[in-house]
């Protein structure tokens, strides 16, 4: 392991799943002590991205690198997966996982009971670590899999979807540990859905989209770089609207991403000139509201790229 190396360097990396190209040339990198995010709909090929680095799916070109090193037998053990189903035993306490993780990662008995102190000291798992696994909260299996993960400290800690199941008040708590696990110098990879999440805790994200990851960067340079001064107008309809007044609403570049009654849009105007123009249009939300964009606007714009001004009509 070369510690001045990248926690994660991909080139050029390409990949099939069955007939289909899923990854088309995929370049990132991904710093020691840095949190990315991976971003993209259902189905944009995040899950064999994460295959593909941790050596279960071989790509058709291109290389990978996890801490310097290349060479698939070592890989492994400069990298810990978190997945999104709990891959913890049941039937036996926190500790007794951990022992078993350690063991699996390679560490030796002496070396496995050291890590446990330590990243129960990282972790505050030392109240639970007793404890049966299956009477745990959601929040508490999260963390004590995150633990397991990181026994053998890994260069590289991919992290997929690790808030599925957990209460508010665990995510808070989780998210707390996660970046505190990047400012001891782990890379992190962060696949998620939740892109609220991704834009106030990565340092950088990318979009998985088509095959390749762009754009990527810091949030807030992206949202910027993508929007400008523009708002998103979100609007709330009382009931299911009809087939006609959805088109209309399409021919105005509004979306239903978020599920109807809600369609929303990202451009110029206030709520007095977007509430008369739907007004002209024949439609009354019983609400709009403007925001400033979010990831999820961006995500949005990326898979439907659209454009409105104020002055146009549904005509």
């Amino acid at each position: 392991m070369i510690e001045s190396a990248a926690a994660l360097e991909v080139r050029d990396l390409r990949a099939r799943y069955g007939d289909k190209d899923v990854l088309k040339g995929i370049d990132l990198t991904v710093e020691r002590g840095e949190l990315f995010g991976l971003l993209g709909g259902n189905g944009a090929g995040k899950t064999t991205f994460v295959r593909t680095i941790c050596g279960r799916l071989r790509p058709v070109a291109g290389t990978i690198d996890i801490a310097g090193q290349s060479k698939r037998q070592d890989l492994s053990r400069s990298i810990g997966l978190v997945p999104q189903e709990i891959a913890l035993y049941p039937h036996l306490t926190v500790y007794e996982n951990l022992e078993v993780f350690g063991r699996i990662s390679g560490l030796t008995r002496a070396q496995t009971k050291a890590a446990i102190e330590e990243v129960g000291h990282v972790s505050n798992l030392h109240e639970r670590g007793n404890d049966l696994v299956e009477t745990l909260s959601g929040g508490w299996k999260r963390r004590a899999n995150i633990a397991a993960a990181i026994l053998h400290h890994p260069a590289l800690l991919i992290l997929d979807e690790p808030m599925v199941g957990v209460d508010l008040d665990a995510r808070n708590s989780l998210e707390s540990f996660i970046k505190r696990l990047s400012t001891r110098g782990m890379g992190i990879l962060l696949v998620t859905h939740d892109l609220q999440q991704a834009e106030s805790l990565c340092d950088r994200v990318g979009f998985l989209h088509d095959g390749v990851i762009a754009p990527q960067g810091a949030p807030r340079a992206l949202l910027d770089a993508a929007f400008g001064a523009q708002s998103e107008i979100i609007l709330e309809f009382g009931q299911r609207l009809s087939p006609v007044q959805e088109k209309v609403l399409h021919k105005l570049c509004f979306s239903s991403a978020g599920g109807a009654p809600n369609w929303s849009r990202v451009g110029e105007g206030s709520i007095v000139e977007v509430s008369a123009v739907l007004q002209h249009a024949g439609l009354s939300p019983r609400e709009i509201r403007l925001r400033r964009p979010g990831l999820d606007s961006l995500l949005l714009q990326l898979s439907h790229p659209v454009g409105w001004t104020a002055g146009e009509d549904a005509a």
